[in-house]
């Protein structure tokens, strides 16, 4: 067995004390450089044995289901992403959730790490076949699942996704894998703007579908199949982005939901709201059916809940709908906050930021990020309720980057806890893909979500500058967006997680350098002027300029220069997400040269200049 990093980790004796529904079992609580980030969770087939991923620990923890008791810590490189196991149990399956992205296949048995794979830029999830053949792994930012075969530990395919794939799920027959793409691709401006499903044929290897969801759906988390292999059921927020942010009730910015796909047909159903009438269910993650097919359940990351769904009387009420409206009825199902009213209920925990779930008969595990712990629910016996629960570990106090990271992903803070920071900067305080009205500059004006990476570097915010510092624009958003009222330190704390983000290296690089055509678009940069407003190490000089890039009532303003940086991360572009590609910025929304000196380019050096520029 390999030996952990930290041997902190460690339930206290004699702390194994159940109250009714919860159990908290605390796995780690140190320093800064010591949070594990407790995520992706795997039960053994038989039930009696929970992988635990820590994803910035580096390490996995195996627990026994019946004692709860940490038997294992196995060291493995980070962060780790996710894991599968092989139906026998032996081996574990683990991603490096990195840019030179690896896998790692653990011996169960010794903890011992057999076998390390390269694969693609952050992989994510992985899905293991059911004679343990090949393993469907997603490759987030490379937009891909690579297909490995298990035994000469080669990947023998590439299949393109959509945008981001982020979790995955195969049908019971093995012959259909489920992707659910993070974020969705395509122009923002265009009046409907969704993520997307995608469905691989595993004969094939290759997509044979791709799935719509509903207009605004954005930040799939997670999904999953029904054990009957008849239903697929997906986690997501359902932004209402084309009404100006006036207000948070009744979900009038963000709802959070969940979409079921017929998975014989390929074709969406439906999505459902998890919230209540006068109470967001914020930033939805991790969604598990239990073995016998009755319940759904799904981890509320925002509002630090799990939410349970009977599962047949969902799809008894969704029949019915459908009977009796028109082809309407899928809109209005999705605008229904009361839809789930009496079939569906919400549990508090004690931890932070659940993610992973899973389950084992009646019995609910959940990661919870924030806490460094697992929480255990048996939601089937009432009797008591959550009025009580046990923290094991030490209780050290966050730093201000952790709390501040905490305050972001945190709905709780929110009027009725609709939404979180996180629900429009997704994925490490990135961009959703969608246009807001946030009113900051009047209404009616709808602009592209932008990157809080390097904000507090370069100033001012907003595409139109009208917030002179990123620090201004964290405390008007607690107040405008979340229309609340919180002390300094809250925002203090903000500033300073989103100060410590790092820009996450492209995957246009070649080893961590630049590719011949990028550093041939290097010298093209220069000749076409753009390196005189995109200048410095962070490729920005800091002003304003009018680049012939506004429209409607923006025609001759002038908009902030942006950073450079991630630029490959951040699509759509221009201030109002027209151009979806940057060839479409260089040459269609630049007709004349006001945006760099770009007409007189040949092809060969257009697509040079934009391998550059997706490099940075």
């Amino acid at each position: 067995m390999n030996t952990s990093k930290r041997n902190k980790s460690r339930i206290q004796p004699g702390a194994l004390i159940s109250y009714g529904l919860l159990f908290l079992v605390i796995f780690s609580s140190s320093a800064w450089s010591d949070y594990l980030s407790t995520d992706t969770l795997v039960a053994d087939a038989s039930g009696r044995q929970l992988y635990v991923l820590q994803k910035t620990g580096s390490q996995i923890d195996v627990v026994d289901i019946d004692t709860l008791l940490i038997t294992k810590t196995i060291s493995a490189e980070g962060p780790l992403g996710g894991a599968a196991l092989s139906p026998d149990g032996k081996t574990l399956y683990v991603t490096q959730s990195t840019p030179d992205g690896k896998m790692h296949f653990i011996d169960t048995l010794t903890g011992n790490i057999k076998t390390t794979l390269p694969m693609g830029h952050t992989p994510q999830a992985i899905v293991c076949d059911n004679q343990n053949q090949f393993l469907y792994v997603c490759n987030r930012f490379n937009h891909s699942v690579s297909v490995v075969d298990v035994a000469s530990h080669k990947v023998i395919s590439e299949i393109s996704t959509v945008r981001e794939p982020f979790a995955a799920t195969m049908t019971p027959d093995g012959k259909y894998i489920y992707i659910a793409n993070h974020l969705p691709a395509g122009a923002s401006d265009t009046g409907y703007t969704s993520a997307v499903v995608s469905v691989i044929d595993t004969t094939q290897n290759t997509v044979v579908k791709t799935i719509t969801l509903p207009n605004g759906s954005i930040n799939l988390k997670d999904i999953c199949v029904s054990p009957d292999g008849n239903y697929i059921y997906v986690t997501q927020l359902l932004a209402r982005y084309q009404s100006p942010t006036t207000q948070l009730d009744r979900g009038w910015m963000n709802t959070n939901a969940m979409s079921i796909i017929d998975a014989k047909e390929m074709k969406w159903i439906n999505t459902v709201l998890l919230d209540d009438i006068d109470m967001g269910a914020a930033n939805p993650w991790g969604v598990a059916c239990t073995d016998d097919g009755a319940t759904i359940c799904i981890a509320l990351s925002g509002t630090h809940e799990i939410c349970v769904i009977d599962r047949i009387k969902l799809h008894d009420r969704l029949e019915k709908t459908q009977a009796n409206q028109n082809d309407s009825s899928g809109t209005q199902v999705s605008n229904d906050l009361s839809f789930l009213h009496g079939i569906k209920q919400r549990f508090a925990i004690k931890g932070k930021g659940p993610r992973s779930i899973t389950t084992v008969d009646s019995t609910i595990f959940f990661s919870e990020y924030y806490s460094d712990s697992v929480g255990v629910l048996d939601w089937t016996d009432t009797s008591v309720g959550l009025k009580k629960s046990v923290v094991f570990g030490e209780n050290v106090e966050p730093s201000k980057i952790r709390q501040g990271e905490m305050l972001f992903h945190d709905a709780s803070i929110c009027f009725q806890k609709w939404q979180s920071c996180a629900s429009c900067h997704p994925g490490d305080a990135r961009i959703d893909g969608l246009n807001w009205d946030l009113l900051n500059d009047g209404m009616g004006n709808p602009k592209n979500t932008k990157s809080m990476l390097l904000a507090h570097k370069t100033p001012p915010a907003m595409s139109l500058g009208v917030r002179g510092t990123a620090e201004t624009a964290v405390r008007a958003g607690i107040r405008h967006i979340q229309f609340v009222v919180r002390p300094e330190e809250d925002a203090q704390a903000i500033d300073e997680y989103l100060k410590s983000l790092k820009p996450v290296p492209s995957p246009y690089l070649n080893n961590g350098t630049l590719s011949d055509s990028a550093v041939r678009g290097k010298a093209v940069f220069k000749k076409a002027e753009c390196s005189k407003c995109h200048s410095g190490s962070l490729y920005t000089d800091l002003k304003r300029y009018d680049v012939g890039t506004g429209r409607d009532r923006h025609v001759g303003d002038s908009f902030d220069t942006p950073s450079l940086v991630e630029l490959w991360r951040t699509a759509p572009y221009l201030y109002d997400g027209r151009a979806v590609t940057i060839q479409e910025v260089l040459t269609t929304y630049n007709p004349d040269d006001k945006h760099g000196k770009t007409s007189g380019l040949s092809e060969k050096e257009l697509s040079d200049l934009e391998q550059y520029l997706l490099s940075l």
